[in-house]
């Protein structure tokens, strides 16, 4: 009885989750976020085209929690694509030093735990798929760091795919 329950519920949730998708807009989105980095990611419209993104991420041998604030704009020629544009901030803790570039700070017999905090841009393209519950997003995100290796790192591109509803 109780897995009937179960899976009548779990496909209630789905079609309801797909109907609002085909309205081409979704209004929050959790899943994984791949590139230089990885972790997870969390997108929720705070307005229909404005989203707040929280990050968690692993970097360096440490962790970065990064907020961003991001605008959305549609792509008319494109059904369900959207370019987006926005800022923030991250704070963390790497478990590393950079001061041989060369090589990660893992491969450095003396480990650094440090704190980072800086500022972050965000600009990139975000897809949700017709008839599925399904978001894609890739980005580029440069940030500048304020405290330990401060300086401006402009290497993070990544693609998140995010479960919508």
């Amino acid at each position: 009885m109780e897995k009937k329950f179960i899976i009548v519920a779990m496909a209630f949730l789905a079609i309801l989750f797909t109907s609002e998708v085909r309205a081409q807009s979704y209004a929050t989105g959790i899943g994984l976020r791949s590139g230089v980095s990885n972790g997870l990611t969390v997108k929720h419209f705070i307005q229909e085209n404005v989203a707040l993104e929280g990050i968690l991420h692993t970097r360096w041998n440490g962790l970065v929690i990064t907020g961003l604030y991001e605008v959305h704009k549609n792509i008319s020629e494109v059904r369900g694509l959207r370019w987006f544009y926005g800022g923030g901030a991250h704070i963390g803790s790497w478990n590393g030093r950079r001061s041989d570039r060369r090589n990660p700070p893992w491969a450095d017999s003396d480990f650094n735990g440090a704190t980072v905090v800086g500022l972050d841009g965000i600009i990139g393209l975000d897809y949700i798929f017709t008839g599925a519950p399904i978001n894609l997003s890739l980005d580029y995100k440069p940030a500048f760091n304020l405290t330990n290796n401060a300086g401006f790192w402009g290497d993070e591109v990544a693609l998140s795919i995010r479960f919508a509803f």
